[in-house]
């Protein structure tokens, strides 16, 4: 099997499907097992859209692994607690500190970072190994394989020939419909996100803190980005219309028409954004393959999510580094390595999948439901918090092959 591997990969790259956060972390993995890479990026450039996102310890695990850990650091903010408050009443639902206790516990920081920032870590590092080549204006269509490599079509009819290919083309990935052809589940949920500059921000909310409010059908999320000097601006709300997956121009109007009955306090930050970024979210069913011979999936094409765990980018890096991980113990052997890495990864995944599921449902309870809402954590301590929390952010490098 080795040799009949190495034959068909002499000269040959990896392919991989896709320039975001889960294809530029796959190509740092596999050139650190020896491989030359090949991103196709269908988009006019490399680069992501302009907003926060949150890292877990896990994510700075998996950027030490993949060699850009520091690049992370240097663009993060470190966060001193998560809060969660009721946005009806202002009442502190659950107040979890990540400063020095956290860190000891799971080896890293919690941090919220700008998006774009978090690309760039992954591009530069990319880019450093002289290894990885990226090509834009180029979707692929469609997926061949003979023995021992893949043939991927672009949208011209160029042919791209392989070793192997990662499918890391996002929520509406072509490759998974191919393979898998499942359709996405619409949740109905919307979701608006904004930066806003320091000044414009309100002084009484400039916590140093991944912060949400939750209320009837909806929440609203800030934290500080790039240094404290903007702050990311996140609201969802169940949208009153039917709903088509994409992302769209917010409208003012529309925003501020769900959130009438929430406090002052909280709903001032829907009057702040000049201009929205509109996602109407879905996610699927988890699945038990994402291999296909040489063709495997990673990040959103394997395991769309929905935002309520701020755990979709986190993923794709843990994708990342445990299918390097899974080359690496096989010895570059593809099947036996894409094998391990499947069964590394689909459990876990699909446990964030289903956890997001069940936590939307808890940010957006009323009623009765709401009061329970507010009573699951009275009087926790941080420790009983970091154990709930222990099979979310206790992964590393090290247990990455669990299942092997």
């Amino acid at each position: 099997m080795m040799e009949q591997t190495n034959e068909h990969a002499a000269g040959l790259p990896v392919l991989v499907a896709g320039g975001g956060i889960g294809g530029l972390a796959a190509a740092l993995a596999l050139v650190r097992q020896g491989f030359e890479v090949q991103v196709l990026e269908q988009s006019p450039a490399i680069g992501e859209i302009g907003a926060g996102m949150q890292l877990g310890p896990n994510a700075f695990h998996a950027f030490d692994a993949l060699g850009v850990g520091e690049r992370a650091r240097s663009r993060s903010v470190f966060t001193d607690y998560m809060v969660m408050h009721d946005a009806l009443d202002e009442y502190q639902v659950g107040r979890i500190p990540t400063g020095e206790a956290f860190r000891a516990r799971f080896g890293n920081p919690y941090a919220v970072i700008h998006r774009v920032d978090a690309h760039n870590c992954l591009l530069e590092g990319a880019l450093a190994t002289g290894r990885v080549r990226l090509q834009t204006h180029t979707r692929i269509e469609r997926v061949e394989q003979g023995a021992g490599s893949v043939t991927a079509f672009d949208q011209n009819g160029k042919a791209w020939h392989g070793v192997a290919l990662i499918g890391a083309d996002g929520v509406k990935s072509v490759v998974r419909q191919q393979y898998v052809g499942d359709p996405a589940r619409v949740t109905g949920h919307v979701v608006y996100r904004a930066v806003v500059e320091r000044e414009d921000f309100p002084e009484e909310l400039r916590w140093n803190a991944a912060s949400i409010w939750v209320g009837p059908h909806c929440h609203l999320v800030h934290y500080p980005l790039r240094g404290g000097e903007q702050y990311n601006v996140v609201v969802t709300f169940h949208s009153r219309g039917q709903e088509e997956w994409g992302v769209t121009e917010g409208s003012r109007e529309e925003v501020q028409s769900y959130f009438q009955d929430i406090c002052p306090r909280a709903r001032q930050l829907i009057d702040l954004p000049k201009s929205w970024k509109r996602w109407a979210t879905a996610d699927r069913d988890p699945i038990a393959q994402w291999t296909y011979g040489r063709a495997t999936l990673i990040g959103d094409a394997a395991h769309p999510t929905t935002q309520y765990l701020a755990q979709g980018a986190c993923m794709a890096l843990e994708d990342a580094v445990t299918l390097g991980e899974a080359l690496r113990v096989h010895g570059n052997d593809w099947d036996a390595a894409l094998d391990l890495y499947q069964r590394s990864r689909v459990a876990r995944t699909a446990r964030i999948v289903l956890s997001g599921r069940e936590m939307g449902r808890i940010y957006h309870a009323k009623g009765v439901e709401r009061l329970v809402r507010n009573d699951l954590w009275r009087g926790r301590s941080a420790e009983r918090f970091y154990d709930a929390m222990e099979w979310l952010y206790g992964w590393n490098v090290g247990n990455c092959l669990a299942a092997h």
